[in-house]
């Protein structure tokens, strides 16, 4: 197996938590360098990593993977430089400000015959994987309703400074709506038309910590929202069909263990505790269904599995650009709406 040389563009929480574990565990991947302009902290963890003080000389070094870790504003920018270097990118979400963006990084792309990927990762959390599985197995028949919530109670200001600047590329819709969009998509597909109410609620803040946004489809509807204000959350995810329902909280463990230090191929990894079991009310033969269903296992793992996968042995990749293309999409659509406070409808980028 010919590890894959490994570069990330900062390692604050991104890097530390969601990247740098995984890479580092990852037999098929080498953690080669890091983009540290100021603390130096990698080495720290990972003695034989190489710090780099601009992304220039990151660039010039011997990597094949460059993972764009960086605040939202700088995704296009660091993206973009990195294919131009002739490397493989993966980037984290949202993926971009605008489509237009979004687009440019796919050609270009194409032009350097590298790949591009999105790090939607909680494809791989727990909650989200049961909800899917659920619905594959057909338990609540034809889909009528819908709605997945992201939501925190925090008083206090990010003590990350650039996600309190209002602009495109900030608020939480940018920050936990992508996560939200990118589950509706995989669940649903892409919808026909989009209508969100978008606002700030708290009054220390100068960028949206509130978002309803309503996802029209012919024969559904998908309510995606989140909250800073709120203290006793609901289900995370609230699935209605012709035949039944199911309830999921927001549990995966998968953060709260990295953030702990424990390494990805810890024993009971990505394994809920039983009492966050998801409820289905259903029928099925005629017999009436309320039980606790036990939860799939998370494991961000299986990104960079498909990575490795791809960049090695030419296969898809585990998240397509496309994807996070149409996430950026929606969020654009969803923000316009917002804004104009009228429905808007989709005329899908490819």
């Amino acid at each position: 197996m010919q590890p894959i040389k490994t570069a990330l563009c900062s390692f604050g929480m991104s890097g530390w938590v969601f990247h740098a574990p995984f890479v580092a565990a990852h037999p098929g991947f080498e953690l080669q360098g890091v983009y540290e302009r100021s603390q130096k902290r990698a080495q720290a963890k990972y003695p034989d990593v190489q710090s780099y003080g601009t992304l220039e000389e990151l660039l010039a070094a011997d990597n094949e993977l460059i993972v764009v870790n960086t605040p939202n504003d700088t995704h296009y920018e660091y993206a973009k430089k990195a294919l131009q270097a002739g490397k493989h990118v993966i980037v984290e979400k949202p993926f971009t400000t605008t489509v237009e963006e979004a687009k440019e990084l796919i050609q270009l792309a194409k032009q350097q015959n590298k790949l591009l990927s999105v790090y939607h990762n909680r494809r791989y959390d727990s909650d989200f994987r049961t909800v899917a599985k659920i619905l594959h197995d057909g338990w609540l028949g034809d889909i009528v309703e819908a709605e997945i919530h992201y939501d925190r109670f925090k008083e206090e200001l990010s003590p990350k400074l650039h996600k309190e600047v209002p602009g495109p590329s900030t608020g939480s819709l940018l920050d936990l709506g992508s996560h939200l969009t990118d589950q509706a998509l995989q669940l649903f597909g892409k919808p026909d038309a989009v209508f969100a109410d978008i606002r700030i609620v708290r009054p220390v803040s100068k960028v949206d910590d509130y978002f309803e946004v309503l996802l029209y489809y012919p024969q559904l509807r998908v309510r995606l929202r989140g909250s800073y204000q709120v203290r006793e959350p609901l289900a995370a995810f609230v699935v209605h069909g012709s035949k039944g329902s199911f309830l999921k909280s927001r549990a995966d463990v998968q953060e709260a263990a990295l953030q702990a230090n424990l390494p990805p191929d810890s024993e009971g990894w990505g394994i809920e505790p039983a009492e966050e079991q998801g409820l289905l009310h259903t029928e099925r033969e005629g017999i009436v269904i309320r039980e606790k269903v036990p939860t799939e296992t998370g494991n961000y793992m299986e990104y960079y599995n498909g990575i490795y996968e791809a960049i090695r042995n030419h296969q898809s990749p585990p998240v397509a650009a496309q994807d996070g293309l149409y996430v950026v999409q929606i969020l654009q659509a969803a923000h316009q709406s917002s804004r104009e406070q009228k429905l808007v409808k989709f005329d899908w980028a490819e």
